[in-house]
């Protein structure tokens, strides 16, 4: 894979440096799916179905969560999915955008453990059930690469999943790296995870960030109302050949 260097763009202004602490070393699996078709803010209503799978799935977690090697296991539905697609996705039309008003996060001692816990009959159990509803689904096994800090899903509240797509995934890292200190410093974030996928070759995505704030007052009138999130987050990512397709949930 070709590396390339940050593009930094003169004129969008500049924020602090992201506050990181060391990668936790822990393993990652993010299953998700497309169950409903709503519109961007209409996913608190929510077809039968759905609810069905919901009931399932989290009446499966507790055999999951009983595997040795499992910390834990959170469901999550869609609150928000942003309509539109951003500069870089615009000019790869083939490219299927997340649309994942479901996904279940688990977290696992160490990445191998990761791996073998998707080959378990009890996370096959639960992939199976998504998929006799869903009509996508996602899978990612990854490590922890970078760390603000680990994300509390003890209580509910505005939960991010970005899906990042990038032409380099070095390139990615790096204007993660350069755009976090914004929301650190403008959202007041404290906490963040980001995973890589083990396997790059045929990953769907580069790299996955997770986080989460009190409730959508302490994100939205940023990413709405302050000009600098157009001007230094996003330009930075077009420059950098970065799509963020984002989605807010709350626990299932």
């Amino acid at each position: 894979m070709a590396t390339h260097e940050l593009v930094r763009l003169k004129d969008a202004g500049s924020f602090p440096t992201v506050t990181l602490e060391e990668p936790n070393g822990r393993g990652y699996i993010l299953l998700a799916g497309e169950v409903d078709r709503r519109l961007p803010i209409a996913y608190f209503i929510e077809s039968k179905a759905k609810k069905a799978l919901i009931y399932d799935l989290k009446a499966m977690l507790p055999k999951l969560t009983g595997l040795e090697a499992v910390e834990e296991a959170t469901l999550f539905k869609a609150l928000i999915i942003p309509p539109g697609r951003g500069a870089y996705l615009r000019k790869r039309p083939e490219t299927h955008i997340a649309r994942f008003d479901l996904a279940l996060m688990v977290r696992v001692a160490d990445p191998t453990a990761a791996a073998a816990i998707v080959a378990s009959p009890e996370f096959a159990a639960i992939e199976a059930r998504l998929r006799e509803t869903a009509r996508h689904t996602y899978r990612m096994v990854g490590e922890n690469l970078r760390r603000i800090g680990d994300v509390d899903h003890s209580r509910d509240g505005v939960f991010l999943v970005n899906y990042f797509l990038a032409a380099d995934e070095n390139q990615n890292l790096a204007v993660w790296d350069y755009t976090a200190g914004w929301f650190q410093y403008q959202t007041g974030l404290d906490n963040s995870v980001l995973t890589r996928p083990l396997e790059q070759d045929g990953a769907h995505y580069t790299i996955i960030n997770h986080c989460r704030w009190d409730g959508l007052g302490d994100i939205l009138p940023s990413l709405l109302f302050k000009p600098s999130f157009r001007r230094y987050v996003l330009r930075h990512f077009e420059a950098n050949d970065t799509a963020a397709i984002p989605i807010l949930y709350r626990l299932a």
